[in-house]
């Protein structure tokens, strides 16, 4: 297990996260071009997956940065992680979380998700919830969730051209 640890987001880590995600989700939007509709695919990204994702998460930064958490290893950025609370819902979503690809699979994503347990559990919520896509670019991802315990709850979005 790779030691980390986890402290609260500050501003002066905003480049480095954005700049995290776009090399860790490399892969993931490598296969996602080819296995979704170009429909939905050019209108949720125009510009192209990189400007809307630092663009997303620069904007969640900025407007909710105590909600996101950062995993350092031998003090660099080793990962981030966000997440929220749905009192309405009794429950807390993990809404982004990433790793710096060299240290994928050495348990950070784990402990950044153990993390976010302990929080929302913490904080009186019954449950955690958090969505992926069915995508073989995020089937990884998927595995990991469902080995920590995670079950899905299928849910259908239809898109049609007008």
């Amino acid at each position: 297990m790779t030691e980390i640890s986890i402290i609260p987001y500050t501003q002066d880590y905003c480049d480095r996260v954005i700049a995290l995600a776009i090399r860790s989700w490399m892969p993931v939007f490598g296969k996602t071009r080819d296995e979704v509709p170009s429909l939905v695919y050019d209108n949720f990204y125009p510009a192209g997956w990189q400007m809307r994702q630092a663009a997303d998460i620069r904007a969640l930064l900025h407007s909710e940065p105590e909600n996101f958490w950062l995993a350092l290893h031998s003090g660099s950025l080793a990962g981030f992680l966000g997440m929220r609370m749905h009192p309405e819902d009794n429950m807390g979503e993990i809404h982004l979380i990433a790793v710096e690809p060299e240290l994928q699979r050495q348990s950070i994503g784990r402990q950044l998700m153990a993390f976010a347990e302990d929080r929302i559990r913490s904080a009186g919520m019954k449950m955690v919830m958090l969505e992926t896509v069915g995508d073989s670019g995020h089937m990884p991802a998927r595995k990991t969730y469902e080995a920590m315990g995670y079950k899905t709850w299928p849910v259908a979005r239809y898109f049609k051209k007008l």
